[in-house]
């Protein structure tokens, strides 16, 4: 199986095509029965090189039974390569059987499927353990000769990744002899993911094909005309380029990096819409059904554009789409080069990609991302270590599988890349966990799931954990959210309960591409009708917003600190960078520009971090303590991507105190201890482990039934086992990712000695877009006017005196309105009537 068999040869000469080396050398590491990391550009026929060992083995040797097990982060991918992989298959009249099984695949084929597997079998990691936990695994993996992981490095070092990773590890157990490839077209770091697919933890086990070349994208970036913003994240002010170059193009994604910005993109793309150009909405809070259509409409070429969040990252293949749009800073070089992967999707032709900076400061980002991708350099994170709370499930997944004896699943468990390193106290302590609770848990009966023979042997309890764990499986925990309803209509999607909380009858907002009206608040949902008029408000949600890599954030500081690599930027930005320079200081790479200055009758000081909002977020907390311990009073604070800005009574004179290394002590333990955040982090962590159940048999329970539940346990657990599993569980996990605490030292690191303080009289140039956005989340009524006065006054500081910056007062007005969350929306009577989330010609794209 080393070579291509005629058969295989004639059908590539057929479409004109030639094998490509890496979907050769793929033939060569199945022949040798190894398991294989291909990363190769977009377009680049990796789906192909990861299925073709698997083909060319069952026309030669056909049999019944499950060959190839394919492994997709997302439901829309495994039914597109299903798609795509029956072209072959059909043509070849090869008798290969390939489906799909999903969480919408419905229960009369999946009985069917466990009966008689197809030979190729299409997935996701939630779906994968569902398989395993059930009794009759054994039988159904056992003739398994393959695992194909498709965009492997969207996986690795997440918790679906964890749970990915202790599948693959029980599926070496079934099936030893089956091997494993991983497909990705960006990967920082080849090694760990070598590890990740490896069966044994060791990335020696795995070979490493790596695709140098293809055609370098063409990325530019598109300024709006007129005035450049200061601040605002949302850039609309280039919605009129933005619908240009839709229409200039036969199909284009416009990438956004949050939902509500996705909704703001569309309405302002639609108010532009004279041409009515069929343009679809599509982000991960719109339910299922509308998703699928306009996915179904973009393979069927009936939309012009879509724009989408991160919903649309991973690879589709819809070989139409001849143009990306970012909006917005990419935040990664990696998730910049995967979004522009989706134009062209050909090896050997260039993507075209156009960046649509929002504001001063995404421009030099912008910059950044564009050199980073010329020079070849990509950023991401080393895989972080497997998480407690998915061990936990998926132990009692595999209780539901059968009996097992401890120490052979710990030999198993660790033989999972991010669980090489676990020690056997906290495996044993997590199944102490999901047998009886734990210590102070155990006298509760609803927390006995396991139990143990006189042999060690560990049982599950009943069948009804086992359907339990059926309805309660998965890592994905969203935060408490409410379905929106059209009166006497359908679902559109879902918001956030705490924005339905700020919601008063009668009050506007945007969603699902549409301006909506609040009626009531039912048992389960949030009804509205259509036909919203005038102020709109904008559903945000939590987490959404992208942080900025370290990697790209250290580019930035470059370019900010070096007037030679000021060649790079539009002539708005050297001005805006010139007189920063000429005012106060430039941002030092290797140390820390803190300005503190008067404005009305409080101080501000502004710390020029670049470490991402997460980071920020925390570091502004506790430095915001430390002002107050220090008599400052501080009065907020504010983090964005770039900067932390804090506001208080008195004048901080000494600020290398505030920004010393010990405030990671004692400071952010009781910071921590105080704050609501591991109260969150407690209740995802709770959920996945199965400590709180999102469902239960017959039942749907409400987000603020289980939020009560956790906050209940958590305070038991706190009070009297304080070392349990899962609070250290939590305590990991909030100093990780969610306080980003390594990236705060960082920081911390470089301000050591290095802090440069500029006590100025007004206003930097730099600190106007942090003060415009200034703690604004939505304003109302005559508040909104005073809020574009006080930004205009800033501008207007800033700029007195110098001729360049004549006439920006005008710009900072898009960033303060979409900050405060309101957008002027005029109605369009003589338009065609819209669908629930797409704008189409009078002829509908789908139904409404």
């Amino acid at each position: 199986m080393g070579t291509l068999p005629e058969l295989f040869a004639a059908w590539f000469a057929g479409r004109g095509w030639t094998p490509r080396p890496h979907q050769l050398a793929l033939l060569r590491a199945a022949a040798a029965g190894s398991s294989a990391l291909l990363v190769a550009p977009t377009g680049g026929g990796k789906t192909l090189a990861g299925f073709l060992p698997s083909l060319v083995d069952l026309a030669a040797r056909p049999r019944p039974g499950l060959h190839t097990l394919y492994v997709s982060p997302l439901k829309a991918l495994a039914v597109d390569i299903a798609r795509n992989l029956m072209a072959p298959v059909d043509e070849l009249s090869l008798p290969i059987r390939i489906e799909t099984r999903t969480g919408d695949t419905p229960q009369n084929r999946r009985t069917r499927q466990r009966e008689d597997p197809p030979h190729i079998l299409l997935t996701t990691p939630e779906s994968l353990l569902l398989l395993l936990a059930n009794p009759e695994a054994t039988g159904f993996f056992a003739g398994l000769g393959a695992v194909v992981v498709d965009e492997i490095h969207a996986l690795a070092g997440t918790k679906r990744g964890d749970q990915l990773a202790l599948g693959l590890a029980r599926l070496a157990s079934l099936a030893p002899a089956a091997r494993r490839v991983g497909l990705s077209a960006t990967v920082a770091h080849p090694e760990p993911l070598r590890a990740f697919l490896s069966p044994s933890g060791d990335p020696a086990d795995v070979r490493l094909v790596q695709v140098r070349g293809g055609a370098a994208p063409e990325l530019s970036i598109q300024l709006p005309e007129g005035h450049l913003p200061w601040g605002g994240h949302m850039g609309l002010a280039s919605a009129p380029d933005i619908y240009r170059r839709i229409g200039e193009a036969r199909v284009t994604i416009v990438f956004v990096n949050t939902r509500a910005q996705s909704e703001l993109v569309f309405q302002a793309l639609w108010r532009l819409n004279d041409a009515v150009l069929p343009i679809a909405l599509h982000h991960g809070s719109l339910t299922v059904e509308q998703r699928r259509k306009v996915e179904a409409a973009m393979s069927e070429g009936k939309l012009r554009a879509v724009v989408a969040t991160a919903s649309l990252d991973l690879g589709i293949d819809w070989g139409a789409v001849d143009q990306v749009i970012q909006v917005g800073a990419p935040k990664g070089v990696a998730r910049l080069l995967q979004r522009v992967g989706r134009a062209n999707h050909r090896m050997d032709e260039p993507s075209q990609a156009v960046l649509v900076p929002a504001n001063r400061f995404e421009v030099i980002e912008c910059t950044a991302a564009i050199e980073a991708v010329r020079h070849e350099d990509l950023d991401g994170d080393l895989p972080r270590p497997g998480g407690l709370d998915v061990l936990a499930q998926h132990l009692l997944a595999m209780a539901c599988a059968g009996p097992f004896h401890p120490d052979d699943l710990f030999a198993e468990v660790t033989r999972a890349a991010p669980y090489a390193a676990l020690p056997r106290r906290d495996f044993d302590d997590t199944l102490r966990f999901v047998e009886d609770g734990g210590y102070a848990l155990r006298v509760y009966e609803r927390f006995r799931k396991l139990f143990r023979d006189s042999e060690g042997m560990v049982h599950v309890r009943d069948q009804r954990v086992a359907r339990q764990l059926r309805m309660n499986l998965g890592t994905i925990v969203e935060t408490p959210m409410i379905k929106v309803r059209l009166r006497g209509g359908p679902v559109l999607g879902e918001v956030e309960e705490w924005f339905v909380s700020t919601l008063e009858p009668g009050d506007n907002f945007m969603f699902a591409g549409q301006a909506l009206r609040f009626e009531a608040l039912d048992a389960m949902s949030a009804v509205v009708t259509r036909g919203g008029e005038g102020e709109l408000r904008v559903p945000t949600y939590a987490g959404a917003r992208m942080p900025l890599s370290t990697w790209l954030a250290a580019r930035v500081r470059e370019i900010l600190h070096d007037p030679k690599k000021w060649r790079l930027l539009p002539e708005p930005v050297r001005d805006w960078l010139r007189l920063q320079q000429k005012r106060s200081a430039l941002p030092d790479p290797e140390g820390l520009l803190v300005e503190t200055f008067p404005r009305g009758n409080r101080w501000f000081m502004v710390a020029y971090c670049f470490e991402g909002r997460l980071a920020h977020q925390t570091l502004g907390m506790l430095v915001t303590k430390r002002m107050e311990r220090l008599g400052y009073a501080p009065m907020g604070y504010l983090a964005t991507d770039y900067v932390i800005a804090t506001w208080s009574a008195f004048e901080p004179t000494d600020v290398a105190p505030l920004f010393e290394e010990d405030i990671l002590g004692e400071d952010l333990e009781e910071w921590m201890a105080e704050s609501s955040m591991l109260r969150r982090t407690f209740r995802n962590i709770a959920t996945i482990a199965g400590l709180i159940e999102k469902n239960h048999p017959g039942q749907e329970k409400r987000p603020r039934q289980m939020t009560m539940n956790s906050d209940l346990i958590y305070d038991v657990l706190r009070k009297h086992e304080p070392d349990h599993v899962l609070l250290r569980a939590t305590r990991q996990e909030a100093a990780g990712g969610l306080t980003d605490i390594a990236r705060i030292g960082m920081v911390l690191a470089r301000a050591k000695g290095r802090i440069r303080h500029m006590r100025l009289a007004r206003v930097s140039p730099l600190a106007v877009p942090a003060l415009i956005e200034e703690g604004r989340e939505w304003v109302a009524g005559g508040a909104e006017d005073a809020l574009l006065a006080e930004a205009a006054a800033l501008v207007d500081e800033v700029t007195d005196g110098d001729e360049i910056f004549a006439g920006l007062l005008a710009d900072v007005t898009e960033g303060v309105r979409v900050r405060a969350g309101v957008v002027d929306t005029p109605r369009h009577r003589d338009r065609p009537r819209r669908n629930r989330y797409v704008r189409s010609a009078p002829k509908r794209v789908t139904g409404a």
